[in-house]
Parts: C-alpha cells; sequence; structure tokens
C-alpha cells in the first residue's frame, strides 16, 4: 500500500470509528487511537518525504491514482495524489503540528463526558484527513472537495458546544462566509474546465501562459476569492475572530497549521495563472498588505487573549499573502511554516492560562501569574517573541524576508512595504501587552491569581515541544548574506522553478542590515512602552465597551465591519425576504390558491342556487337538452 494512503485515510477511518464506538470505549481508548493516527499518519508523511528528498530535484514528484471520481467520454477526473516539495511541507506541518493539538486536547478536554469527548476526536481527526486532502489534491476538483471538507469540519468545530448560542452562531458565521469564497473558487473552476478541457494541475499549470490575459485576471481574481475566504482576508475575515467560541485545541488547529493557510497554499500552488496577471497578483498583495495592518491596529485593544491571538492570525496571514502577492513565493511559505508553530504554541498556551483560571480570558483580571505557571509563562513568551520578530527568532527571518521582497522583489512597492512594517510595529506592541498584562506586574484579581495553577504535563509537553519548534524552524531560511545553507528555499525550488530567479543581491547588504536594525529598534521601543504601560498597579485596560477615544471606539469595534455586513446585508435580506412574504408568497401565491377556492366556492354557490331548486320538470328539461347535445355529438363525431 502506498504510504499516501496511509497519510491520508487512517485519521478518516479513526474519525468514523470513535464517532460510532468511541463513547463506549471511554475516553482513554479514545483519545488514544485519536492520537495514534495522527502519530502514525505524520511517520508515514516523514517516511515519504525522505523518499521523495531521495529523488533528483527535477523529478521530485509522485502522482498516485485512488479511483476515478468521473469517467465520461471525453473528460475524465481522478481522485488523485500529487506528493511535490509543496504538498510534503503541508503534510507534515499538518499531521506533525496537528499531533501535538491531540494531545494538549486529551487534557484539556477531560472534563467532558465520554460521549462528548469522542465526538470532539472524532471531529478534530475528520479535520486532519479534509485537510491532508485539499494539500494532497492533484487536480481542482479533489482541492475543491478537500475545500468544502474543511469547511464542513470547521463548522462542526467551531459550533463544539452545542448548548452554546454563541458557538452556533460562530459556527454558521463561519460556514456562510467561506460559502462566499468558495462561490469564487468554483467559479475559477468552470473557466478553467472550459480554458483547458482539463482539472489537472498538469495539464493546466504547465500551460497556463495559453490563457489570454483577461482570462488570467479573471481566473487569478476568482482563485483569490476563494483563498480570501479561507485566508481571512479582508473582507471576509469576520468569521474568524468568533471562531475562538469553539474548545481552545480547535482555535489552535484552525488559526495555526490548517484551515487559514489553505488560501495561501492555493495561490502558491496557481503562481503560474497569477504570475500572468499583475493586476490579480496586484489585488492579492495590497489585500494581504491592508489586512495584515488592520487586524494588527484591532489586536492592539482586544482585552480577550484569545482574540488578540485571533486578530494576530489575520494580521499574519496578511503577510503571507503580502508574500505571494509581491512573488516571494518561498518567503510566504517560510512565513506559513514558522507561524504555524508559533501561532499553535500561543493558543495552546492561552487554554493553559483559560484552564488555570476556570474559563477567564479577560486580561484585566490577570497579572503576576509566572509565579504560579512559570512553564505556561516562558513558553508563551517563546510565541510572543517569534510573533513579534524579536531578532534571532524565526518570526523575525520570515517576516524580515517578506518585508524585504516588498521593498524589493519583483512587484514591490513602497506602500506595501509601508503598511507591513506599521503592521509589524503594532504586532510587537501588543504582544508585549498582553505578556506583560498577563504574567507581569501585580494580581488585578487576587481571588482568581490564588488559585492558578500549572498545567499537567499532558498539555505542558506540546507547549514545550512546539516553544523549541518556533525557535529551530528559523534555521532553515537563514538570510542568503549570512549563510548559504538554505534548505528551505533549495526544497521549494522545484515548484517555483518556471519563475525567473530573483537574486537577493537586488537589496544591498548594507540595505538589509538597515532594515533589520529598524525593526529591532522597533521591537525594542514598542516592548519597552508596553511594559510600562501594562506592568504597574495603575495598567488599567479601558473598560468594555468605554471608548476613550473615537480612534479607540473605531479599533474596539473592529472597524465597524461587522455592523456594515449587518446593515448591508443582513437587513436588506431580511428586507426582501419579508417583502416576498408578503407580496410574492401571501400575495401572489396564496392569493391564486385562495382566489381559485373562492370562485370555485361561488360558482358552486351559483349552481345550487339556480339548478339546484327542487323543480322536477325543470331537471327533466336539463336531462333532455343533454341528451340532445350528446346525441348531436355523436352524430358529427361519426361523419
Amino acid at each position: 500500500m502506498n504510504p499516501l494512503l496511509v497519510v491520508l485515510f487512517l485519521p478518516l477511518a479513526t474519525a468514523v470509528f470513535n464517532r460510532l464506538f468511541g463513547a463506549r470505549l471511554g475516553k482513554g481508548a479514545a483519545a488514544g487511537l485519536a492520537c495514534a493516527s495522527v502519530l502514525v499518519a505524520f511517520a508515514f508523511a516523514a517516511d515519504s518525504v525522505l523518499g521523495l528528498a531521495a529523488l533528483p530535484a527535477a523529478s521530485r514528484q509522485v502522482l498516485v491514482h485512488v479511483y476515478d471520481l468521473l469517467d465520461l467520454a471525453s473528460f475524465r477526473v481522478g481522485f488523485d495524489l500529487l506528493l511535490d516539495p509543496l504538498s510534503g511541507m503541508m503534510i507534515l506541518v499538518v499531521t506533525g503540528i496537528g499531533f501535538l493539538i491531540h494531545l494538549y486536547a486529551v487534557g484539556y478536554m477531560h472534563e467532558e463526558d465520554a460521549g462528548e469527548y469522542a465526538r470532539f476526536f472524532a471531529y478534530v481527526n475528520f479535520f486532519v484527513f479534509s485537510m491532508l486532502t485539499l494539500v494532497l489534491a492533484a487536480n481542482f476538483l479533489v482541492i475543491f472537495t478537500g475545500w468544502e471538507l474543511v469547511g464542513v469540519s470547521s463548522y462542526l468545530l467551531i459550533g463544539f458546544y452545542r448548548g452554546k448560542t454563541s458557538a452556533a452562531d460562530a459556527g454558521k458565521k463561519a460556514f456562510i462566509v467561506n460559502r462566499v469564497g468558495d462561490f469564487g473558487f468554483l467559479m475559477a473552476i468552470f473557466l478553467i474546465w472550459n480554458a483547458f478541457g482539463s482539472l489537472d494541475f498538469s495539464a493546466v499549470l504547465p500551460h497556463a501562459a495559453a490563457l489570454s490575459p483577461g482570462m488570467a485576471t479573471a481566473v487569478g481574481l476568482l482563485l483569490f476569492m476563494g483563498a480570501a475566504g479561507k485566508s481571512a482576508q479582508g473582507p471576509l475575515h469576520v468569521w474568524l475572530p468568533d471562531a475562538m467560541e469553539g474548545p481552545t485545541p480547535v482555535s489552535a488547529l484552525i488559526h495555526a497549521a490548517t484551515m487559514v493557510t489553505a488560501g495561501v497554499f492555493l495561490v502558491a500552488r496557481c503562481h503560474a495563472i497569477f504570475e500572468l496577471s499583475p493586476l490579480a497578483l496586484g489585488v492579492v498583495a495590497w489585500t494581504g498588505a491592508l489586512t495584515a495592518f488592520l487586524a494588527a491596529t484591532v489586536a492592539m485593544v482586544q482585552v480577550d487573549i484569545k482574540r488578540v491571538w485571533a486578530y494576530s492570525t489575520v494580521s499574519q496571514l496578511g503577510y503571507m499573502v503580502l508574500g505571494v502577492g509581491v512573488g516571494a513565493y518561498t518567503a510566504g511559505l517560510f512565513h506559513l511554516l514558522t507561524h504555524a508553530f508559533f501561532k499553535a504554541l500561543l493558543f495552546l498556551a492561552a487554554g493553559s492560562v483559560m484552564h488555570a483560571l476556570h474559563g477567564e480570558l479577560d486580561m484585566r483580571r490577570m497579572g503576576g501569574l509566572w509565579r504560579k505557571m512559570p512553564l505556561t509563562c516562558a513558553t508563551m513568551i517563546v510565541g510572543a517573541a517569534c510573533l513579534a520578530g524579536v531578532p534571532l527568532t524565526s518570526g523575525f527571518f520570515s517576516k524580515d524576508e517578506i518585508l524585504l521582497m516588498a521593498l524589493r522583489g519583483p512587484h514591490a512597492d513602497f506602500g506595501l512595504w509601508l503598511l507591513g512594517y506599521l503592521g509589524a510595529a503594532c504586532t510587537a506592541f501588543y504582544s508585549g501587552r498582553l505578556i506583560f498584562s498577563v504574567f507581569f506586574g501585580k494580581p488585578r484579581d487576587h481571588h482568581a491569581y490564588e488559585h492558578a495553577h500549572e498545567s499537567p504535563w499532558v498539555m505542558g509537553l506540546p507547549l514545550v515541544l512546539l516553544a523549541v519548534g518556533s525557535l529551530a524552524v528559523g534555521l532553515l531560511g537563514l538570510p542568503g548574506f549570512l549563510t548559504h545553507w538554505q534548505p528551505f528555499t533549495d526544497w521549494l525550488a522545484p515548484v517555483f522553478a518556471d519563475l525567473k530567479a530573483v537574486p537577493e543581491a537586488s537589496a544591498s547588504r548594507a540595505l538589509v542590515l538597515g532594515l533589520m536594525a529598524l525593526y529591532t529598534g522597533t521591537v525594542a521601543v514598542l516592548g519597552w512602552i508596553a511594559w510600562r504601560l501594562y506592568t504597574g498597579e495603575a495598567a488599567a485596560h479601558p473598560a468594555d465597551g468605554e471608548a476613550t477615544s473615537a480612534l479607540h471606539r473605531l479599533l474596539w469595534n473592529k472597524y465597524f465591519f461587522d455592523e456594515a455586513y449587518g446593515f448591508v446585508f443582513v437587513r436588506a435580506l431580511l428586507g426582501y425576504s419579508r417583502w416576498l412574504w408578503r407580496w410574492v408568497d401571501q400575495g401572489l401565491v396564496d392569493g391564486t390558491v385562495n382566489g381559485v377556492a373562492a370562485a370555485a366556492q361561488a360558482a358552486g354557490d351559483f349552481l345550487r342556487g339556480r339548478v339546484h331548486n327542487g323543480r322536477t320538470r325543470q331537471y327533466a328539461a336539463y336531462l333532455a337538452a343533454g341528451a340532445c347535445l350528446l346525441l348531436g355529438l355523436a352524430l358529427i363525431y361519426h361523419r
């Protein structure tokens, strides 16, 4: 059996088994099966990637045909899997970090009863299968299948707490907003089939130059519409912060290694199409830059630690999209890799704080927790340092490369760099704000502080492993002027071999070092400001809903995106629905049916009054007239 089939279908088999029998087997068996399946999938994924690495760089592609999805006279689409350097990186991220999140969930979800416990692990296994289907797809039909399965499984996980109205609403919001993007993706698939007569990547992407400029732009923009929905790019970003209603391991799974990276992966996979349209790439780059900046400013005023990291995720996804939009595909994917580690770490550390404080997530009620939770504090500091881009951390190298390419890359623009830089400055501030508010200074809620405690080892071990990974993964993408050892770039080189090389030398060493110094100074200054503001006794956050200024009101209300959508779409749809109900349903449909009934009743009343009058001679006359009529018709017919 091909190892890719084990990687893909083992999590699915365990998900089905746990959903059917997990509650009867008990918590230990359900969790053990779920964790073991993802760990075994990771082992087989690693083996597959090592086998791929042993091949010559130019031939690092393995195609596995599972079965035919469609087999028509002139059109065949198979359920085919493609393992290449890009999908190889993704399956390691999905299964590796997915396993650590599974392990963490064993402790985090232990208070759930056996039925809910098994249901949770069945859903997360199904989510892993869905994401693996997406990244291993060898054609557009399979990738769209995985795309939709990811949407369904995320809906199930976000709305896991079925008795919680806000969770159900958040699940529906994620599902509906993603359908908007998915419509664009589906339209792009139709155009691709119309242009090439095939949906296989091997038949489309190498021959993308056959597309006319207008068609390439249309396909690129529609593909990005789908990518913007999954990767939470403005204006389709509003679902992701509300996804916090799911359990914390779900937040880590959705926000770090899996669903939200799908859009970045799609643009990178289809880069041959985007390269044909400067307009499409420009839309991608500016959308990413604006999202990175705006989401970072919103994160600066949030008081729920999970929502801070949620808006941070939207912002960091903006950097990845900015990277691929300026043609720095490897840089964008490297940030995807580093972000998967440190953002999973940050969410799980936030869950550890939540676990210690019995569900509390408001930073205004915390402070001084480093004494009670030294391991959680240390690991979250590591994750926040990577996120903020502290020098020599993984986030510093990946984000620095994106901003450099925004300034000196093939599609560079100073405005893109400026938005990216300002977003990075905001990131340094809100990262320090959260760390100092939660772990340092004096406790603001002494009752919560006294009952705080460190999480059990089954939750602490994933934090340590992710912290080590967050630091170590940066070594894979050190700047070219520091070392010629660049394994990440070399690994992905065959995927982007069709692109013209963009030498890093186009940016002088002085410029690179100057930008690094600028970012380092920015992080240091804003970190110091956050320390001064949020470690003293007077470090109070504005109360819920209290606006200290017009700017704060704007940021606190997330630029009023939800209110605008509620007014433009929800109210308009409800008004249109009421109009349909009143004038079409009741007026036209019901009116027609009721009118026919009333006419029949009136006709019956008329006939009853005029014909059924009890006069025998009149009845005999009617019979005679009818007989004559029938006789006449018979004679006419026989003629």
